[in-house]
Protein backbone atom coordinates (compact mmCIF):
# COMPACT_ATOMS: atom_id res chain seq x y z
CA UNK A 1 0.00 0.00 0.00
CA UNK A 2 2.33 2.25 0.61
CA UNK A 3 4.58 1.69 -2.49
CA UNK A 4 1.13 2.94 -3.95
CA UNK A 5 1.06 5.87 -2.24
CA UNK A 6 5.08 6.69 -3.16
CA UNK A 7 4.27 5.87 -6.97
CA UNK A 8 1.09 8.00 -7.32
CA UNK A 9 2.84 10.96 -4.82
CA UNK A 10 5.65 11.03 -7.76
CA UNK A 11 3.21 11.02 -10.20
CA UNK A 12 1.47 14.02 -8.93
CA UNK A 13 4.76 15.48 -8.10
CA UNK A 14 6.26 15.17 -11.79
CA UNK A 15 2.70 15.99 -13.53
CA UNK A 16 3.16 19.49 -10.98
CA UNK A 17 6.47 19.86 -12.73
CA UNK A 18 5.41 19.50 -16.01
CA UNK A 19 2.86 22.03 -15.62
CA UNK A 20 5.66 24.69 -14.27
CA UNK A 21 8.06 23.63 -17.01
CA UNK A 22 4.85 24.31 -19.32
CA UNK A 23 4.33 27.72 -18.07
CA UNK A 24 5.07 30.54 -20.76
CA UNK A 25 8.98 32.51 -20.11
CA UNK A 26 9.27 35.10 -17.49
CA UNK A 27 11.00 38.66 -18.41
CA UNK A 28 12.12 40.68 -15.50
CA UNK A 29 12.42 44.22 -15.24
CA UNK A 30 13.64 46.55 -12.70
CA UNK A 31 13.17 50.49 -13.67
CA UNK A 32 13.93 53.54 -11.64
CA UNK A 33 12.26 56.88 -12.76
CA UNK A 34 14.04 59.84 -12.84
CA UNK A 35 14.30 63.73 -13.81
CA UNK A 36 17.86 64.38 -16.22
CA UNK A 37 18.67 66.71 -18.35
CA UNK A 38 19.00 66.30 -22.03
CA UNK A 39 18.82 68.33 -25.20
CA UNK A 40 16.39 66.57 -28.19
CA UNK A 41 16.54 69.87 -30.08
CA UNK A 42 20.24 71.31 -28.83
CA UNK A 43 18.50 73.15 -26.06
CA UNK A 44 18.92 71.55 -22.45
CA UNK A 45 15.79 70.66 -20.84
CA UNK A 46 14.43 68.52 -17.77
CA UNK A 47 12.81 65.15 -19.02
CA UNK A 48 11.87 62.08 -17.81
CA UNK A 49 14.37 59.54 -18.06
CA UNK A 50 14.24 55.54 -17.34
CA UNK A 51 17.27 54.03 -15.69
CA UNK A 52 18.82 57.26 -16.61
CA UNK A 53 18.13 57.03 -20.54
CA UNK A 54 15.90 58.22 -23.36
CA UNK A 55 14.48 56.46 -24.99
CA UNK A 56 13.76 54.25 -22.46
CA UNK A 57 14.93 50.65 -22.23
CA UNK A 58 13.68 47.80 -24.77
CA UNK A 59 11.38 45.20 -23.69
CA UNK A 60 12.19 42.29 -26.21
CA UNK A 61 10.38 38.90 -25.64
CA UNK A 62 8.29 36.71 -27.39
CA UNK A 63 4.59 35.88 -28.15
CA UNK A 64 3.03 34.82 -24.36
CA UNK A 65 5.98 35.97 -22.88
CA UNK A 66 5.35 37.12 -18.81
CA UNK A 67 6.19 40.61 -18.51
CA UNK A 68 7.12 41.86 -14.66
CA UNK A 69 8.09 45.53 -14.49
CA UNK A 70 8.99 46.87 -11.00
CA UNK A 71 8.76 50.36 -11.54
CA UNK A 72 10.37 53.17 -8.83
CA UNK A 73 8.97 56.27 -9.18
CA UNK A 74 11.60 58.92 -7.95
CA UNK A 75 10.04 62.26 -9.22
CA UNK A 76 7.69 64.45 -7.17
CA UNK A 77 4.55 63.22 -9.21
CA UNK A 78 2.61 60.38 -10.04
CA UNK A 79 3.90 58.05 -12.44
CA UNK A 80 2.11 55.75 -14.67
CA UNK A 81 2.56 53.44 -17.58
CA UNK A 82 0.66 52.34 -20.47
CA UNK A 83 1.51 49.79 -22.81
CA UNK A 84 0.68 50.72 -26.17
CA UNK A 85 -0.90 47.93 -28.30
CA UNK A 86 -0.70 45.23 -25.81
CA UNK A 87 -4.21 44.01 -25.24
CA UNK A 88 -3.73 43.14 -22.07
CA UNK A 89 -5.80 39.66 -22.01
CA UNK A 90 -8.52 39.82 -19.11
CA UNK A 91 -6.15 42.38 -17.56
CA UNK A 92 -7.27 45.46 -17.79
CA UNK A 93 -5.99 45.96 -14.28
CA UNK A 94 -2.06 46.89 -15.64
CA UNK A 95 -3.80 49.11 -18.48
CA UNK A 96 -2.13 51.81 -17.34
CA UNK A 97 -4.69 54.68 -17.57
CA UNK A 98 -6.12 57.00 -15.02
CA UNK A 99 -9.34 55.07 -15.92
CA UNK A 100 -8.18 51.34 -14.68
CA UNK A 101 -5.21 52.46 -12.12
CA UNK A 102 -3.99 54.24 -9.47
CA UNK A 103 -0.52 56.39 -10.28
CA UNK A 104 2.56 55.22 -8.54
CA UNK A 105 2.97 57.77 -5.68
CA UNK A 106 6.43 59.73 -5.68
CA UNK A 107 9.07 57.51 -3.84
CA UNK A 108 6.97 54.59 -4.01
CA UNK A 109 6.85 51.96 -6.56
CA UNK A 110 4.01 49.31 -8.59
CA UNK A 111 4.65 45.60 -10.31
CA UNK A 112 3.22 45.34 -13.70
CA UNK A 113 2.27 41.95 -14.37
CA UNK A 114 1.17 41.03 -17.85
CA UNK A 115 1.14 38.36 -20.62
CA UNK A 116 2.01 39.54 -24.15
CA UNK A 117 -1.08 36.72 -25.58
CA UNK A 118 -1.06 35.92 -28.77
CA UNK A 119 0.65 39.07 -30.31
CA UNK A 120 3.69 39.58 -31.85
CA UNK A 121 4.72 43.15 -33.49
CA UNK A 122 6.11 46.66 -32.79
CA UNK A 123 5.13 48.94 -30.11
CA UNK A 124 5.84 51.66 -27.27
CA UNK A 125 5.14 52.27 -23.74
CA UNK A 126 4.98 55.97 -22.51
CA UNK A 127 3.47 57.97 -19.11
CA UNK A 128 0.00 58.77 -19.01
CA UNK A 129 -0.32 61.42 -16.18
CA UNK A 130 -0.97 64.34 -16.98
CA UNK A 131 1.58 65.95 -20.02
CA UNK A 132 4.32 63.54 -19.07
CA UNK A 133 4.55 61.98 -22.40
CA UNK A 134 6.21 65.35 -23.59
CA UNK A 135 8.96 65.29 -21.47
CA UNK A 136 9.93 61.49 -22.83
CA UNK A 137 9.31 58.16 -20.33
CA UNK A 138 9.04 56.34 -23.43
CA UNK A 139 10.12 53.05 -24.57
CA UNK A 140 10.24 50.23 -27.28
CA UNK A 141 8.33 46.89 -26.92
CA UNK A 142 9.76 44.33 -29.42
CA UNK A 143 7.45 41.19 -29.73
CA UNK A 144 9.14 38.08 -31.63
CA UNK A 145 7.04 35.27 -33.21
CA UNK A 146 7.67 32.28 -31.66
CA UNK A 147 10.23 29.35 -32.88
CA UNK A 148 7.95 27.31 -34.13
CA UNK A 149 5.73 30.01 -36.12
CA UNK A 150 7.20 30.79 -39.21
CA UNK A 151 7.98 34.36 -40.27
CA UNK A 152 7.72 35.68 -43.86
CA UNK A 153 11.17 37.03 -43.73
CA UNK A 154 14.51 35.76 -43.48
CA UNK A 155 16.04 36.89 -39.75
CA UNK A 156 17.42 40.15 -40.25
CA UNK A 157 21.18 40.58 -38.90
CA UNK A 158 19.70 43.71 -36.71
CA UNK A 159 16.91 45.40 -35.34
CA UNK A 160 17.13 49.35 -34.92
CA UNK A 161 14.33 51.14 -32.77
CA UNK A 162 13.49 54.03 -34.00
CA UNK A 163 11.60 56.18 -31.71
CA UNK A 164 10.70 60.05 -33.41
CA UNK A 165 8.16 62.27 -32.77
CA UNK A 166 7.93 66.27 -32.54
CA UNK A 167 8.68 67.61 -29.37
CA UNK A 168 8.15 70.55 -27.46
CA UNK A 169 11.11 72.80 -25.77
CA UNK A 170 8.61 73.64 -23.13
CA UNK A 171 8.62 70.89 -19.89
CA UNK A 172 5.57 68.89 -19.47
CA UNK A 173 4.94 70.83 -16.66
CA UNK A 174 4.62 73.87 -17.81
CA UNK A 175 2.49 72.44 -20.96
CA UNK A 176 0.24 71.49 -18.46
CA UNK A 177 -0.22 74.94 -17.10
CA UNK A 178 -1.11 76.19 -20.30
CA UNK A 179 -3.91 73.78 -21.29
CA UNK A 180 -5.31 73.99 -17.50
CA UNK A 181 -4.98 78.00 -18.40
CA UNK A 182 -7.77 77.41 -21.06
CA UNK A 183 -4.91 77.81 -23.81
CA UNK A 184 -3.64 75.29 -26.55
CA UNK A 185 0.16 74.55 -26.46
CA UNK A 186 0.69 75.48 -29.60
CA UNK A 187 3.42 74.54 -32.67
CA UNK A 188 6.38 72.08 -31.43
CA UNK A 189 9.39 73.59 -31.68
CA UNK A 190 10.77 70.63 -33.64
CA UNK A 191 11.65 66.65 -34.45
CA UNK A 192 13.08 64.10 -32.58
CA UNK A 193 14.68 60.90 -33.73
CA UNK A 194 16.06 58.58 -30.73
CA UNK A 195 16.12 61.50 -28.35
CA UNK A 196 18.53 63.72 -30.82
CA UNK A 197 17.82 65.88 -33.22
CA UNK A 198 20.46 66.52 -35.92
CA UNK A 199 20.86 68.73 -39.07
CA UNK A 200 22.70 68.02 -42.43
CA UNK A 201 26.36 68.46 -42.00
CA UNK A 202 26.21 67.99 -38.12
CA UNK A 203 29.91 67.18 -37.80
CA UNK A 204 29.02 65.43 -33.90
CA UNK A 205 26.00 63.56 -35.10
CA UNK A 206 26.75 59.86 -34.22
CA UNK A 207 24.96 57.13 -36.33
CA UNK A 208 21.65 55.33 -34.92
CA UNK A 209 23.27 52.04 -36.27
CA UNK A 210 26.22 50.77 -38.58
CA UNK A 211 25.64 48.13 -41.12
CA UNK A 212 27.90 45.64 -43.24
CA UNK A 213 27.11 45.92 -47.52
CA UNK A 214 25.27 42.75 -48.53
CA UNK A 215 23.21 42.79 -45.11
CA UNK A 216 19.62 43.40 -44.24
CA UNK A 217 18.30 45.33 -40.95
CA UNK A 218 14.88 45.57 -39.95
CA UNK A 219 14.05 49.52 -38.37
CA UNK A 220 10.89 49.22 -36.27
CA UNK A 221 9.67 53.13 -36.26
CA UNK A 222 7.33 54.20 -33.94
CA UNK A 223 5.32 58.27 -33.87
CA UNK A 224 5.08 58.40 -29.87
CA UNK A 225 4.71 62.89 -31.09
CA UNK A 226 2.24 65.06 -29.22
CA UNK A 227 0.50 66.35 -32.73
CA UNK A 228 2.35 65.68 -35.73
CA UNK A 229 2.47 63.08 -38.35
CA UNK A 230 5.91 62.31 -40.23
CA UNK A 231 7.53 60.84 -43.04
CA UNK A 232 10.33 58.96 -42.92
CA UNK A 233 13.05 57.78 -45.44
CA UNK A 234 16.43 56.30 -46.26
CA UNK A 235 18.73 58.25 -48.46
CA UNK A 236 19.25 55.70 -51.63
CA UNK A 237 17.30 53.07 -49.77
CA UNK A 238 14.01 51.81 -50.50
CA UNK A 239 11.94 50.86 -47.66
CA UNK A 240 10.23 46.83 -47.61
CA UNK A 241 7.55 46.94 -45.58
CA UNK A 242 6.61 43.98 -43.23
CA UNK A 243 4.77 44.84 -39.93
CA UNK A 244 2.05 47.20 -39.05
CA UNK A 245 1.18 46.75 -35.49
CA UNK A 246 1.36 43.61 -35.02
CA UNK A 247 0.03 42.51 -38.40
CA UNK A 248 2.26 40.69 -41.35
CA UNK A 249 1.72 43.24 -44.21
CA UNK A 250 1.56 42.13 -48.29
CA UNK A 251 5.74 43.25 -49.04
CA UNK A 252 5.23 46.40 -50.90
CA UNK A 253 8.63 48.79 -51.27
CA UNK A 254 7.98 52.38 -50.62
CA UNK A 255 10.65 55.51 -51.07
CA UNK A 256 8.81 56.89 -47.66
CA UNK A 257 6.19 55.73 -45.45
CA UNK A 258 3.80 58.50 -43.98
CA UNK A 259 3.84 57.59 -39.82
CA UNK A 260 1.14 58.87 -37.99
CA UNK A 261 0.87 59.74 -34.27
CA UNK A 262 0.95 56.80 -32.44
CA UNK A 263 1.38 53.92 -34.91
CA UNK A 264 4.13 51.85 -35.02
CA UNK A 265 5.51 49.74 -38.21
CA UNK A 266 8.64 47.75 -39.48
CA UNK A 267 10.52 48.01 -42.41
CA UNK A 268 13.66 45.62 -43.68
CA UNK A 269 16.27 48.07 -45.18
CA UNK A 270 19.30 46.09 -47.42
CA UNK A 271 22.90 47.43 -47.29
CA UNK A 272 23.29 47.38 -51.22
CA UNK A 273 25.04 50.59 -51.82
CA UNK A 274 28.35 52.52 -51.68
CA UNK A 275 30.00 52.20 -48.22
CA UNK A 276 29.55 55.55 -46.88
CA UNK A 277 26.54 57.53 -44.96
CA UNK A 278 23.18 57.84 -45.43
CA UNK A 279 20.41 60.05 -43.52
CA UNK A 280 17.02 58.68 -42.43
CA UNK A 281 15.47 61.83 -42.79
CA UNK A 282 11.94 62.46 -40.36
CA UNK A 283 9.91 65.54 -41.74
CA UNK A 284 6.53 66.67 -40.24
CA UNK A 285 3.05 66.17 -42.69
CA UNK A 286 0.40 68.63 -43.07
CA UNK A 287 2.03 71.75 -40.50
CA UNK A 288 2.32 75.07 -41.95
CA UNK A 289 5.90 75.28 -40.56
CA UNK A 290 8.22 72.26 -42.28
CA UNK A 291 9.89 70.59 -39.44
CA UNK A 292 12.91 68.28 -40.01
CA UNK A 293 15.95 66.32 -38.71
CA UNK A 294 17.70 63.23 -39.50
CA UNK A 295 19.99 60.17 -38.13
CA UNK A 296 22.91 58.78 -39.70
CA UNK A 297 22.93 55.33 -41.03
CA UNK A 298 26.54 54.23 -41.31
CA UNK A 299 28.05 51.64 -43.82
CA UNK A 300 31.18 49.27 -41.72
CA UNK A 301 34.42 50.28 -43.44
CA UNK A 302 32.89 53.02 -45.04
CA UNK A 303 34.24 57.37 -45.11
CA UNK A 304 32.32 59.13 -41.78
CA UNK A 305 31.13 62.27 -42.56
CA UNK A 306 30.06 61.34 -46.17
CA UNK A 307 26.56 61.63 -46.64
CA UNK A 308 25.02 63.53 -49.51
CA UNK A 309 23.39 66.63 -48.33
CA UNK A 310 20.95 66.11 -51.56
CA UNK A 311 18.11 64.66 -49.45
CA UNK A 312 15.16 62.74 -50.86
CA UNK A 313 12.38 64.51 -51.47
CA UNK A 314 9.68 64.65 -49.46
CA UNK A 315 6.05 63.84 -50.55
CA UNK A 316 3.75 66.47 -51.38
CA UNK A 317 1.65 68.22 -48.88
CA UNK A 318 -2.02 70.08 -49.06
CA UNK A 319 -4.65 68.87 -50.34
CA UNK A 320 -2.47 66.87 -53.04
CA UNK A 321 -0.44 65.32 -49.70
CA UNK A 322 -3.46 63.89 -48.41
CA UNK A 323 -4.40 61.88 -51.53
CA UNK A 324 -0.98 60.78 -51.69
CA UNK A 325 -0.96 59.88 -47.85
CA UNK A 326 -4.62 58.10 -48.09
CA UNK A 327 -3.74 56.45 -51.19
CA UNK A 328 -0.72 54.88 -49.30
CA UNK A 329 -2.91 53.80 -46.54
CA UNK A 330 -5.02 51.68 -48.80
CA UNK A 331 -2.05 50.02 -50.21
CA UNK A 332 -1.25 48.23 -46.85
CA UNK A 333 -2.70 44.79 -46.93
CA UNK A 334 -2.88 42.10 -44.50
CA UNK A 335 -0.47 39.27 -45.76
CA UNK A 336 -3.44 36.72 -45.97
CA UNK A 337 -1.38 33.62 -46.32
CA UNK A 338 1.53 34.63 -42.94
CA UNK A 339 1.26 33.18 -39.53
CA UNK A 340 1.00 35.82 -36.91
CA UNK A 341 1.04 35.23 -32.90
CA UNK A 342 -0.54 31.20 -34.11
CA UNK A 343 -0.18 28.52 -36.56
CA UNK A 344 -2.87 29.71 -38.65
CA UNK A 345 -2.92 32.08 -41.43
CA UNK A 346 -3.46 35.66 -40.93
CA UNK A 347 -6.30 35.54 -43.69
CA UNK A 348 -8.01 32.73 -42.13
CA UNK A 349 -10.47 34.97 -39.88
CA UNK A 350 -13.21 36.59 -42.41
CA UNK A 351 -14.12 39.37 -40.33
CA UNK A 352 -15.83 40.49 -43.44
CA UNK A 353 -18.40 38.06 -43.40
CA UNK A 354 -19.23 38.78 -39.87
CA UNK A 355 -22.30 40.57 -39.04
CA UNK A 356 -22.97 44.17 -37.68
CA UNK A 357 -24.25 44.38 -34.52
CA UNK A 358 -23.58 48.14 -33.76
CA UNK A 359 -22.78 50.88 -35.62
CA UNK A 360 -20.66 53.52 -33.48
CA UNK A 361 -20.04 57.00 -35.01
CA UNK A 362 -17.84 58.78 -33.57
CA UNK A 363 -16.94 62.58 -34.22
CA UNK A 364 -14.21 64.72 -32.70
CA UNK A 365 -14.78 68.41 -31.79
CA UNK A 366 -13.15 71.67 -30.20
CA UNK A 367 -15.07 73.79 -28.21
CA UNK A 368 -14.88 76.86 -25.60
CA UNK A 369 -16.46 75.49 -21.30
CA UNK A 370 -16.32 78.35 -19.34
CA UNK A 371 -14.19 80.36 -21.09
CA UNK A 372 -11.50 77.17 -21.79
CA UNK A 373 -10.55 74.91 -25.01
CA UNK A 374 -12.09 72.11 -24.65
CA UNK A 375 -12.11 68.86 -26.76
CA UNK A 376 -15.19 66.33 -26.85
CA UNK A 377 -16.42 63.63 -28.60
CA UNK A 378 -20.02 63.13 -29.53
CA UNK A 379 -20.69 66.40 -27.31
CA UNK A 380 -19.30 64.77 -23.96
CA UNK A 381 -15.67 66.45 -22.86
CA UNK A 382 -14.45 63.76 -20.79
CA UNK A 383 -13.16 64.03 -16.94
CA UNK A 384 -11.93 62.10 -14.91
CA UNK A 385 -13.53 61.30 -11.14
CA UNK A 386 -12.67 64.85 -8.71
CA UNK A 387 -10.97 62.25 -6.28
CA UNK A 388 -9.18 60.74 -8.81
CA UNK A 389 -10.52 57.43 -8.43
CA UNK A 390 -10.23 55.09 -11.46
CA UNK A 391 -13.44 54.45 -12.98
CA UNK A 392 -12.54 50.49 -13.35
CA UNK A 393 -12.50 50.02 -9.71
CA UNK A 394 -15.61 52.56 -9.11
CA UNK A 395 -17.44 49.55 -11.43
CA UNK A 396 -15.72 46.78 -9.73
CA UNK A 397 -16.34 47.42 -6.60
CA UNK A 398 -19.90 48.84 -7.40
CA UNK A 399 -19.34 52.39 -6.52
CA UNK A 400 -20.24 54.04 -9.41
CA UNK A 401 -21.27 58.10 -9.24
CA UNK A 402 -20.55 58.04 -12.64
CA UNK A 403 -23.08 57.74 -15.43
CA UNK A 404 -22.98 55.64 -17.98
CA UNK A 405 -23.89 56.01 -21.80
CA UNK A 406 -24.37 59.62 -21.82
CA UNK A 407 -22.41 59.73 -25.70
CA UNK A 408 -25.04 58.56 -27.97
CA UNK A 409 -24.02 56.10 -30.66
CA UNK A 410 -24.02 59.07 -33.48
CA UNK A 411 -23.03 62.83 -33.40
CA UNK A 412 -25.01 65.89 -31.75
CA UNK A 413 -25.90 68.48 -33.81
CA UNK A 414 -25.51 70.95 -30.58
CA UNK A 415 -22.00 72.43 -30.87
CA UNK A 416 -22.23 72.64 -26.43
CA UNK A 417 -19.66 69.71 -24.99
CA UNK A 418 -20.77 68.63 -21.87
CA UNK A 419 -17.71 68.10 -19.08
CA UNK A 420 -18.52 63.89 -17.54
CA UNK A 421 -16.88 60.86 -17.41
CA UNK A 422 -17.72 59.21 -20.83
CA UNK A 423 -17.70 55.83 -20.29
CA UNK A 424 -19.80 53.70 -22.74
CA UNK A 425 -21.59 50.43 -21.89
CA UNK A 426 -20.99 47.55 -24.62
CA UNK A 427 -22.17 44.08 -25.21
CA UNK A 428 -19.18 41.02 -24.82
CA UNK A 429 -18.27 39.48 -27.44
CA UNK A 430 -20.44 41.56 -30.41
CA UNK A 431 -18.99 42.31 -33.69
CA UNK A 432 -18.97 46.39 -34.06
CA UNK A 433 -18.56 48.99 -36.48
CA UNK A 434 -17.06 52.23 -34.95
CA UNK A 435 -16.66 55.17 -37.57
CA UNK A 436 -14.37 58.41 -36.83
CA UNK A 437 -15.59 61.36 -38.14
CA UNK A 438 -13.05 64.53 -38.32
CA UNK A 439 -14.89 68.23 -39.71
CA UNK A 440 -11.97 69.59 -38.64
CA UNK A 441 -9.24 70.74 -40.68
CA UNK A 442 -6.70 69.15 -38.75
CA UNK A 443 -6.01 65.30 -39.35
CA UNK A 444 -6.79 63.03 -36.40
CA UNK A 445 -5.53 59.89 -34.82
CA UNK A 446 -7.27 57.18 -32.61
CA UNK A 447 -5.99 54.54 -30.62
CA UNK A 448 -8.30 51.67 -28.60
CA UNK A 449 -6.26 49.81 -25.79
CA UNK A 450 -7.01 46.14 -24.99
CA UNK A 451 -8.15 45.55 -29.01
CA UNK A 452 -6.86 45.26 -32.53
CA UNK A 453 -9.76 46.30 -35.25
CA UNK A 454 -9.81 46.08 -38.89
CA UNK A 455 -9.00 49.54 -40.32
CA UNK A 456 -11.64 49.20 -43.17
CA UNK A 457 -11.64 52.21 -45.13
CA UNK A 458 -10.83 56.30 -44.95
CA UNK A 459 -12.59 58.38 -47.13
CA UNK A 460 -13.30 62.07 -47.34
CA UNK A 461 -16.38 63.51 -47.17
CA UNK A 462 -19.36 62.39 -45.08
CA UNK A 463 -20.14 58.66 -44.08
CA UNK A 464 -23.34 57.23 -44.61
CA UNK A 465 -24.38 53.56 -44.28
CA UNK A 466 -24.12 53.46 -47.90
CA UNK A 467 -19.73 53.77 -48.47
CA UNK A 468 -19.92 50.30 -46.80
CA UNK A 469 -19.40 49.01 -50.25
CA UNK A 470 -16.30 50.66 -50.07
CA UNK A 471 -14.84 48.91 -47.31
CA UNK A 472 -11.76 46.22 -47.34
CA UNK A 473 -13.44 43.30 -46.45
CA UNK A 474 -10.98 40.75 -47.30
CA UNK A 475 -7.27 42.13 -46.05
CA UNK A 476 -7.45 45.31 -44.18
CA UNK A 477 -4.96 45.56 -41.41
CA UNK A 478 -5.16 44.64 -37.90
CA UNK A 479 -4.16 47.57 -35.95
CA UNK A 480 -4.77 49.53 -32.93
CA UNK A 481 -4.51 52.66 -34.48
CA UNK A 482 -5.80 55.04 -36.78
CA UNK A 483 -5.55 58.47 -38.37
CA UNK A 484 -8.41 60.58 -39.99
CA UNK A 485 -7.73 63.61 -42.51
CA UNK A 486 -9.41 66.47 -42.13
CA UNK A 487 -13.29 66.45 -43.28
CA UNK A 488 -13.31 62.62 -43.62
CA UNK A 489 -13.69 59.66 -41.71
CA UNK A 490 -12.43 56.33 -41.52
CA UNK A 491 -14.25 52.92 -40.03
CA UNK A 492 -12.82 50.01 -37.95
CA UNK A 493 -14.63 46.47 -37.15
CA UNK A 494 -13.52 43.98 -34.58
CA UNK A 495 -15.34 42.36 -32.35
CA UNK A 496 -15.42 43.60 -28.35
CA UNK A 497 -13.96 39.76 -26.76
CA UNK A 498 -11.38 41.48 -24.20
CA UNK A 499 -13.41 42.08 -20.90
CA UNK A 500 -12.66 45.22 -18.92
CA UNK A 501 -12.11 49.10 -19.56
CA UNK A 502 -10.80 49.93 -22.34
CA UNK A 503 -9.30 53.82 -23.23
CA UNK A 504 -10.11 54.89 -26.80
CA UNK A 505 -8.15 58.34 -26.65
CA UNK A 506 -7.07 60.32 -29.20
CA UNK A 507 -3.41 60.41 -29.45
CA UNK A 508 -3.02 63.83 -30.23
CA UNK A 509 -2.26 64.35 -26.33
CA UNK A 510 -3.22 67.99 -25.89
CA UNK A 511 -6.78 66.62 -27.35
CA UNK A 512 -6.69 63.99 -24.71
CA UNK A 513 -6.07 65.71 -22.11
CA UNK A 514 -8.86 68.20 -22.98
CA UNK A 515 -11.68 65.57 -23.13
CA UNK A 516 -11.12 63.91 -26.38
CA UNK A 517 -11.18 60.16 -25.10
CA UNK A 518 -13.64 57.54 -23.12
CA UNK A 519 -14.41 54.13 -22.14
CA UNK A 520 -15.61 51.21 -23.23
CA UNK A 521 -16.84 49.26 -20.71
CA UNK A 522 -17.18 45.21 -21.79
CA UNK A 523 -18.15 42.65 -18.94
CA UNK A 524 -18.65 39.10 -19.44
CA UNK A 525 -22.22 37.86 -18.25
CA UNK A 526 -20.93 35.04 -16.77
CA UNK A 527 -18.54 37.05 -14.29
CA UNK A 528 -16.31 34.02 -15.09
CA UNK A 529 -12.03 33.82 -14.71
CA UNK A 530 -12.27 32.85 -17.90
CA UNK A 531 -12.99 36.11 -19.19
CA UNK A 532 -11.44 38.49 -17.04
CA UNK A 533 -9.37 38.34 -13.77
CA UNK A 534 -9.76 39.37 -10.49
CA UNK A 535 -8.49 42.87 -8.80
CA UNK A 536 -4.47 42.12 -8.13
CA UNK A 537 -3.66 41.65 -4.46
CA UNK A 538 -0.72 44.17 -5.29
CA UNK A 539 -2.91 46.75 -7.18
CA UNK A 540 -2.76 50.60 -5.20
CA UNK A 541 -6.43 51.41 -4.34
CA UNK A 542 -7.17 55.26 -4.17
CA UNK A 543 -9.61 57.10 -3.45
CA UNK A 544 -13.42 56.27 -2.66
CA UNK A 545 -11.87 52.47 -2.81
CA UNK A 546 -8.99 53.20 -1.03
CA UNK A 547 -10.18 51.34 2.39
CA UNK A 548 -12.51 49.14 1.42
CA UNK A 549 -12.03 45.46 1.73
CA UNK A 550 -10.50 43.89 -1.64
CA UNK A 551 -13.26 41.20 -3.30
CA UNK A 552 -12.68 38.51 -5.56
CA UNK A 553 -15.70 39.47 -8.01
CA UNK A 554 -15.27 36.57 -10.62
CA UNK A 555 -15.19 32.80 -9.65
CA UNK A 556 -13.81 29.95 -11.45
CA UNK A 557 -13.58 28.66 -15.25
Amino acid sequence: MKSVTFVALVLCLSAGAALVRAEDPYHFFEWHVTYGTIAPLGVPQQVILINGQFPGPRINCTSNNNIVVNVFNKLDEPFLLTWNGIQQRKNSWQDGTAGTMCPIAPGTNYTYKFQVKDQIGSYYYFPTVGMQRAAGGIGPINIHSRDLIPVPFDRPTEEIDVILGDWYNKGHKALKNILDSGRSIGRPNGIQINGKSNKVGDALAQPINTVEAGKTYRYRVCNVGLRTSINFRVQGHPLKLVEIEGSHTVQNVYDSLDVHVGQCLSVLVTANQEPKDYYLVASSRFTKNPMQSVAIIRYANGKAGSASPALPLAPPEGTQGIAWSNNQFRSFRWNLTASAARPNPQGSYHYGKINITRTIRLANSRAQVDGKLRFGVNGISHVNPIDGTPLKLLEYFDVKPFAVNLMKDEPSADAKLTLASNVLNTTWRNFVEIIFENTEKTIQTWHLDGYSFFAVAIEQGKWSPAKRSNYNLVDAISRNTIHVYPNSWAAVMLTLDNAGMWNLRSEMWERQYLGQQLYLSSLSPEFSLRDEYNLPETQVLCGQVKNLPRINKYSGF
